[in-house]
């Protein structure tokens, strides 16, 4: 927990969604019920005035997330790659916060670079630009080094960043402490555990030295794959907080008219953009958790390039192979080996039935199948099995959520480009190839001799590791009853908090 002051920005945030008139939009654009409608502008309304304004020249949802600060930015980011969700004219809108958010001024940001690079900017740079694109955490200069004069970006990290990303981690954290604490039904979600595995995620992003090296992997891992290539990083001049990179040109990826005036084949770069990120989720394990529009272009020759990767995912190699075959066993409509395989892995608790877990799994695919080719998508699957896990007692994977929500943002940019795209067509290749590839003959081969050697490593410490683990399995069980002080102390800040509110919000009004 981080302290139940945190309250207090959570209300801010639900004053500032209704100040801004952002509270509406998202309604109507989730389409939400009335009662949910109702509730959610009666306890909004009266706390209105304690949000932030904003800025008013943007469209209201944007107003509210900029407001509001990185975190919520990053999840508007997400939805603008769901028109099927928050609708088209929306997803348009959010997109705004991609790379064109209000800049810091050029000047502070050479001072960044001098302070990191402990050189003046003119010794390195020729030419260093006005910002050419600005995100949530960091924007980017175009400059020309002065040794070599290759034009090359140079992003550098939002003055007071790392404060600001998190005040919103801290507040986070304590919505996750209160909801594990006042809804035990909600403990099987591990609500701090996502938290933890979001900030871990998003340090990546804080401190531009493990994006350059995310980036110098992932352009190892990738250099053979057609039609994608990678911006090279400029070692020497990067650092904590300034990146330099080769300079990427092209069209970007969400920008339709200006694709298909470039003669670019939109269908073509859907499939291949799918393929793509399934090629580096199953087969490297490493793989692009950012692949919204503004961190792909297409370069005049047609290759997809990517940049920005502070956001990278990883996957273990058991992980990857239960992936592919629940992915497969959907694809296949062998229902019966997806809930094998949820069972095999330990994802749904052993004293459940298969069966009934397939026929309930069948429910999840058939109507979706069933579905023509615009309809079909990977959000609603993902949805749909969310529930029918949550049924049979699934405990929620951290290591998989990076991995799920990326799907679903990659299906939205590949919608963008071809709404008529199939997407189990598209993915079936790929995942094909990886499970002929990964379980067989070769594969069980493969796992024995990486198993024996594992043991030949730990062959002299076998002995004493078994007699350690027997004489923990003799000793008593000293687990401790949970302590009620926490959820007790949680429902007393909280009514506190809000009967200040109210007081507060009754001595305004009269």
């Amino acid at each position: 927990m981080r302290g139940p002051h945190n309250i207090w920005r959570l209300v801010r945030t639900g004053a500032t969604l209704e100040r801004t008139g952002a509270m509406r939009a998202v309604l109507d654009a989730l389409e939400a019920p009335a009662p949910l409608r109702v509730a959610a502008r009666v306890l909004g309304r009266p706390f209105r005035w304690l949000g932030d304004e904003g800025n008013p020249d943007m469209p209201p949802v944007v107003r509210a997330l900029t407001a509001l600060g990185p975190a919520y930015i990053k999840f508007g980011q997400i939805l603008s790659t769901r028109p099927d969700v928050v609708g088209d004219e929306m997803a348009r809108e959010l997109r705004v916060l991609q790379d064109k958010l209000p800049p810091f001024p050029v000047e502070e940001a050479k001072r960044q670079v001098e302070e990191e690079l402990g050189v003046p900017v003119d010794d390195v740079f020729s030419y260093f630009s006005e910002p050419v694109a600005a995100a949530s955490i960091a924007q980017v200069h175009k400059a020309r080094l002065r040794d070599t004069g290759e034009t090359v970006a140079v992003k550098v990290l939002r003055p007071g960043i790392e404060r600001a990303f998190q005040k919103d981690i801290d507040a986070f954290y304590f919505a996750a402490w209160m909801i594990e604490h006042l809804s035990p039904a909600a403990r099987r979600l591990h609500p701090e555990e996502v938290i933890a595995h979001f900030e871990g995620v998003v340090s990546g992003e804080l401190d531009l030295r493990l994006e350059s090296a995310a980036a110098s992997e992932f352009a190892a891992n990738t250099e053979k794959d057609e039609g994608f290539a990678l911006p090279a990083v400029k070692w020497p001049w990067s650092g904590r907080r300034v990146m330099t990179m080769g300079w990427v040109e092209g069209v970007p990826l969400g920008d339709n008219e200006a694709l298909d005036a470039a003669g670019h084949n939109r269908v073509k770069l859907s499939e291949r953009v799918l393929q793509l990120f399934l090629n580096h989720a199953l087969r490297d394990g490493f793989f692009h958790a950012d692949m919204h529009q503004g961190n792909l272009k297409v370069a005049a020759n047609g290759d997809i390039v990517a940049y920005d990767f502070g956001i990278m995912g990883y996957i273990d190699e058991y992980t990857r192979r239960v992936y592919a075959e629940i992915l497969f066993g959907f694809i296949q409509r062998d229902y019966k080996r997806v809930a094998e395989v949820h069972f095999e892995a330990g994802y749904v608790p052993a004293d459940r039935d298969v069966d009934e877990f397939a026929r309930a799994l069948r429910a999840v695919g058939e109507p979706i199948f069933g579905m023509d080719a615009t309809r079909i998508s990977m959000g609603k699957l993902l949805a749909y099995l969310f529930e029918v896990t949550e049924r049979f007692g699934m405990e929620t994977r951290t290591e998989l959520i990076l991995l799920q929500r990326t799907m679903v943002v990659v299906e939205g940019v590949a919608r963008s480009l071809d709404p008529r795209m199939n997407i189990w067509k598209v993915a079936h290749p790929v995942v094909e190839a990886y499970i002929k590839e990964s379980i067989g003959p070769k594969a069980a081969a493969q796992d024995l001799w990486k198993t024996a050697m594992v043991m030949a490593r730990f062959g002299p410490r076998l002995p004493k590791l078994v007699e350690a683990a027997l004489i923990r399995q003799s000793l008593p069980d000293t687990t401790v009853a949970p302590n009620p002080w926490p959820a007790r102390l949680a429902w007393t800040s909280l009514g506190a908090v809000a009967g200040g509110l109210v007081a507060l919000t009754l001595t305004v009004l009269s």
